[in-house]
């Protein structure tokens, strides 16, 4: 019996036991244990033939809820300060500063904190407008680079990518504790991410990694000015909390400044930290 068949018939059992459920959004979420399942025979059968004790049925539904990753500009990891900027200057024509493609339904928040050696990816996915917790991810791993201003993204992406393949719901935005396009090469943690994945992205940073605010900000949430690095506008100073220091929010991919604004005030109800990267910040920072 080909053991392949063995993982379907765990496959289907736990699929006819636990139905698929609904987020708030709409969209469609797997119990963890069923994704778990359906991931280890992803990984360990890659012939795309449908067993007959799975079902035909049952594997386009299980198949449609699980991220499937496709990387496209793949490098290595493993390199130099120097060729990872060499990296960044290659793919930063990648970017896409285009409106927006269609309703956000559900945004993806990304943190990685770090201990010691080891890195924690979180990925939490709300739903829009509610704020919903839709599906969440968590993955460790060693640190895979060394800690250099304008290079987090090399830091930060190789735990995050296994994270992203864990979840069972497909975010229609990723939104990363970090910058995009305000960043000394264009290309931010954001930016590299988005490209990989060609997927609609931006960045809300704490704090200015380059560039200046031009103009006054009003106290108010919903205020806004540019940020200008060599008379560049590379992201907006945005006001998300009245009377509260601001973010700083720039395109990672696939879509526009005002776009990027309007999403990380859509995703902060009350709180400074969109509620994305605000949730996937704590569960980071969980045991």
């Amino acid at each position: 019996m080909d053991p392949s068949q063995d993982v379907d018939a765990v496959l289907k059992e736990q699929y006819c036991q636990c139905p698929v459920q609904r987020a708030g959004s709409g969209a469609e979420q797997l119990p963890k244990s069923l994704t778990a399942t359906l991931r280890e025979r992803d990984r360990a059968f890659s012939s795309p033939v449908l067993m007959p004790t799975l079902g035909m049925d049952i594997f386009r539904t299980l198949c449609l809820h699980l991220m499937s990753l496709s990387l496209q500009h793949e490098h290595p990891w493993d390199v130099s300060p120097d060729e990872a900027k060499q990296i960044q200057h290659r793919l930063v024509p990648k970017v896409c500063e285009t409106p927006l493609d269609g309703d956000v339904e559900t945004v993806g928040g990304i943190d990685v904190s770090i201990r010691d050696d080891r890195a924690q990816a979180a990925i939490v996915v709300l739903s829009l407008p509610a704020l919903d917790v839709v599906d969440e991810a968590v993955h460790r791993s060693e640190v895979p680079f060394p800690y250099v201003p304008g290079l987090l993204s090399f830091r930060e992406t190789p735990p995050v990518l296994p994270a992203l393949e864990t979840l069972s719901v497909t975010p229609d935005v990723l939104m990363t504790d970090s910058h995009g396009r305000a960043h000394p090469r264009r290309f931010g943690f954001a930016c590299h991410l988005g490209v990989l994945l060609d997927m609609p992205t931006l960045g809300v940073a704490k704090s200015i990694l380059v560039g200046t605010p031009q103009g006054h900000l009003g106290t108010e949430k919903g205020s806004r000015v540019p940020l200008i690095h060599n008379d560049t506008t590379i992201g907006a100073t945005l006001r998300t909390r009245d009377d509260t220091n601001p973010v700083y929010v720039s395109v990672g991919h696939r879509m526009t400044l005002d776009d990027a604004v309007a999403l990380a005030l859509a995703c902060s109800p009350r709180y400074k930290i969109p509620e994305p990267t605000r949730q996937a910040h704590k569960l980071s920072r969980s045991d």
